[in-house]
């Protein structure tokens, strides 16, 4: 059964760029989306194609709004929900003070199963129709993310973590069982629905050579799973994992010593990469998240986006809850602004908005299913409401641009300018907006 959605239409056909290439993006002031079947059937100008619609399609007008492909978080962790906005530390500390300690809280699978639901409900909330998630070494974690996503139809990749030292010993496991907790956990839930699995080691930091091996494995047996872990983030994370592997050549290459650097795999961060690094990143199709929020308030350092562009690297936007202080896509793209602006680098909104839309579903490799409106896609979007606050209204109402009205959009933005969260052209039933 077809249904159109009428309002100003808003997508990226490819990478706008530094300098927002006009052709990489699409806008049609009074546009209309199509929809069949969960999929995208056509969008275009609403004159053109409100014609070509059998009387019967019903069509939902949200005229004065803006529908835009739901949003695209490529690092997060679902565990850290209740530590948001706990006061500074950096990297380090900031994990033994407070992440450590929340997330041994995940023994209890009710726990888990609370905060899961919550999560997912903030998710789309804010918008956000994928996200990469972090659960916590307990497997009923992961039970617990993928249960939610599922009750609620949203697209979701998640793993177990994998630690066995230098961590407390109630969130330690050990290489034989990560390995056999990883493979049941990708046998019962990865290409279920619209779940996918990432093998997921915290870091190099917390994984023996012997447990990176074992997660090596996994990967090369299954290869159509995800990789999923942090990267050069902090410089005395650097230092320490250099100190444990001083054979080898770089953090990177620790990963790719151990198989798990390839297509699909997602580092969180790369702050602290060389040349080299962005190449072998690059020439093994490994995948960069941006985490602007995260990097800000740990200070953990500023993202080169330039640079991972020059070299190939694909690259998506990202959140980091708890290390990030919101959940909010259109908050985050605010921070990578600054960030980049601190870089002597520029960040048009155009390319904001691909970086949490199309840019993240190809650092997902996902791209063939979500990112924009090309026919054939999964129909998640968001309907974004520029009146969604006084200010925020006074603004983009003189605004003379699409261009000015998003950039408006990611600097005033948050959960009240998400009017509505669609999953496959279907209304999502996340918590009531005050």
């Amino acid at each position: 059964m077809q249904k159109a959605f009428r309002a100003s239409i808003f997508h990226c056909l490819d990478d706008p760029g530094e300098h927002a290439s006009p052709s990489a993006s699409e806008f049609f002031d009074d546009g209309l989306l199509v929809v069949e079947d969960g999929a995208v059937v056509g969008v275009g100008p609403a004159a053109t194609l409100l014609p070509g619609l059998a009387e019967t399609v019903l069509v939902e007008d949200f005229s004065g709004r803006i529908i835009m492909p739901g949003l695209i978080d490529c690092h997060v962790h679902y565990s850290q929900l209740d530590i948001i906005a706990s006061y500074g530390e950096q990297l380090l500390d900031w994990l033994s003070r407070y992440a450590y300690p929340e997330e041994a809280r995940f023994a209890d699978a009710d726990h888990a199963d609370q905060v899961a639901g919550a999560f997912i409900d903030e998710l789309l909330r804010n918008g956000t129709t994928t996200a990469l998630v972090f659960a916590t070494v307990h497997p009923h974690s992961v039970d617990s993310i993928f249960t939610a996503a599922a009750a609620r139809n949203m697209r979701l990749v998640a793993g177990k973590v994998l630690m066995d030292r230098n961590c407390p010993p109630e969130l330690s496991d050990d290489a034989d069982s990560a390995y056999a907790d990883s493979k049941a956990l990708i046998e019962r839930w990865h290409g279920q629905r619209r779940l996918g699995y990432a093998i997921t080691p915290r870091f190099a930091v917390t994984s023996t050579a012997r447990q990176l091996e074992a997660a090596g494995r996994l990967a090369a047996e299954y290869p159509d799973t995800w990789v999923h872990t942090h990267l050069a983030e902090n410089t005395d994370e650097v230092e320490e994992v250099a100190r444990l592997f001083p054979e080898r050549r770089s953090y990177l290459d620790v990963y790719a010593c151990f198989g798990l650097l390839r297509e699909r795999s997602v580092f969180a961060h790369c702050l602290h990469l060389d040349e080299d690094d962005r190449a072998l990143l690059a020439d093994r199709g490994g995948a960069a998240a941006f985490c602007p929020s995260s990097n800000l308030f740990l200070g953990s350092g500023l993202f080169d986006l330039r640079a991972m562009t020059a070299a190939g690297v694909s690259t998506g936007l990202a959140t980091d809850v708890g290390g990030g202080t919101s959940l909010s896509l259109l908050r985050t793209m605010s921070e990578a602004y600054k960030v980049l602006h601190l870089r002597g680098q520029s960040l048009p909104a155009s390319r904001a908005f691909y970086l949490a839309t199309l840019g993240a579903a190809r650092a997902l490799k996902l791209d063939e299913h979500i990112g924009n409106f090309l026919p054939g896609k999964e129909a998640d979007f968001i309907v974004l409401d520029p009146q969604g606050t006084p200010l925020a209204s006074r603004r983009t109402g003189v605004a003379s641009s699409i261009d000015e009205r998003l950039f408006a959009m990611m600097h005033l933005g948050d959960d009240r300018h998400v009017l509505a969260t669609y999953l496959q052209g279907e209304r999502s039933t996340e918590l009531p907006r005050s």
